[in-house]
């Protein structure tokens, strides 16, 4: 009997666990599958627990593999990959402004900030000028995406250490901030609402009051959300001292964004390399040097009252001017040209079949501080309307690296609160 256990044990090894998988388990110093009792193991304490890739805690499709001892975690290793899509493959065969819809599909918490990070790569490569009036929407929806993605993380996080009214505020807020974009871009989510060379839609007057009214109540709710959890016994607890990242480990393991600047590093790209209008509105860069789980909290919290300031600034600021580059071989003409003129149906349909074509051997890397750090396009172009190459660079994917030196030495109920701390979106860690 027991030999045929074990030949049926490693017949299920050789069909479940693959060569990736055995790589996995080699990396955790044991031979051993997770149902398997840890061998010089007297007490039965050590074990190995697969905590995803299907699991909320994970926030998304990730595979964290723990060696455990009772609920001390010894040794973590990520297994990524499960949520791989292709995307830059995809690229090499969509023109330029085709692709545009899968960016939003990355970081899908904040679309419009990928749309603008593409379209400022592509902008540089083909030496396109966008009029002043589109650089100041895209900004005031770049810091709209901004808030919508750490309110996202604000409601999960909480609620991941057992809070859920948090939860309901934060997506409440959301919710109004999905119907400014549906009102500017036409579309609640994945906006697509950049163009090479413009946007497509102007900002209405209904849809800056809109916004003003929306920033006059959030400033109230920010107030409120500081005051519940910042004196909240039982959230500072399950924070404070937790994950914590040195200043130069954050830097040695490429640490970006928020993340990057709870370690003390004082590095965000709309100040070090200004991009769109950053460079003519006030704000601080939000700081903190302990490099925990609560630090990384409190930047966020404080990143949002900077969006506040920021959107309002550029507003109060907001030129007339074009939405769109008035170049027919670099952007799309608007719809009454389309619809009325020979030549802007024209133009539009070579703009749909061909699209910009960079000179042959351009090759540029352009990066923006998304919500979750620095989100970057490194193109190569062929001189054809299609990229000969695309990498991207994702703040997700840059971040996760540091995940496994944070797990070690914590517990097991601290899992859902680093992997929180550090806003994961597999959709952009994945490509």
């Amino acid at each position: 009997m027991s030999e045929h256990i074990s030949k049926y044990q490693e017949k299920f090894k050789a069909t479940f666990f693959p060569r990736h998988q055995a790589a996995i388990y080699k990396r955790l110093e044991t031979k051993h599958s997770s149902v398997e009792v840890i061998e010089n193991d007297p007490l039965g304490t050590e074990m190995v627990l697969n905590l995803g890739p299907q699991h909320p805690a994970t926030h998304g499709v990730l595979r964290v593999v723990t060696k455990l001892d009772g609920e001390n975690i010894e040794k973590v290793v990520l297994d990524l990959g499960y949520l791989h899509r292709g995307i830059e493959k995809i690229a090499e065969n969509k023109t330029y402004q085709e692709f545009m819809p899968y960016t939003d599909r990355m970081d899908y918490l904040s679309p419009y900030s990928n749309n603008v990070g593409f379209c400022l790569a592509v902008e540089k490569l083909a030496n396109i000028q966008v009029p002043e009036r589109a650089q100041y929407i895209r900004t005031i929806a770049c810091e709209l995406a901004r808030l919508s993605a750490h309110l996202l993380w604000l409601g999960t996080m909480v609620m991941d250490a057992g809070a859920i009214s948090m939860f309901m505020y934060a997506f409440r807020e959301r919710e109004n901030l999905y119907m400014i974009f549906d009102k500017l871009a036409g579309v609640r989510f994945t906006v697509s609402h950049c163009r090479i060379g413009g946007i497509q839609y102007d900002l209405a007057d209904d849809t800056i009051k809109m916004i003003r009214d929306f920033i006059k109540n959030f400033k109230k709710e920010l107030v409120g959300w500081n005051k519940l959890l910042n004196k909240n016994a039982i959230w500072i607890n399950r924070n404070i001292g937790v994950g914590v990242v040195s200043q130069a480990d954050a830097i040695a393991y490429g640490f970006t964004g928020p993340s990057l600047r709870a370690s003390g590093v004082a590095h965000d790209i709309r100040v070090a390399e200004p991009y769109l209008v950053y460079d003519q509105v006030d704000f601080d860069i939000p700081i903190r040097t302990e490099g925990d789980c609560l630090a990384r909290y409190f930047v966020r919290m404080d990143e949002m009252e900077q969006s506040v300031r920021i959107i309002e600034q550029l507003l109060d600021r907001l030129p007339a001017g074009d939405i769109r580059a008035d170049n027919a071989k670099q952007t799309y003409p608007s719809k009454d040209e389309v619809y009325y003129s020979m030549e802007g149906l024209i133009h539009d349909f070579m703009m749909t079949d061909i699209g910009v074509c960079p000179p042959k051997g351009a090759e540029v890397y352009s990066a923006i501080e998304a919500p979750k750090g620095e989100l970057g396009f490194h193109f190569i172009s062929d001189g054809t309307g299609s990229p000969w190459r695309l990498k991207i660079n994702s703040p997700s994917f840059s971040n996760l690296q540091v995940l496994e030196k944070m797990m070690e030495g914590a517990v097991v109920a601290d899992t859902v609160v680093l992997i929180g701390s550090i806003d994961p979106v597999m959709g952009e860690a994945d490509k």
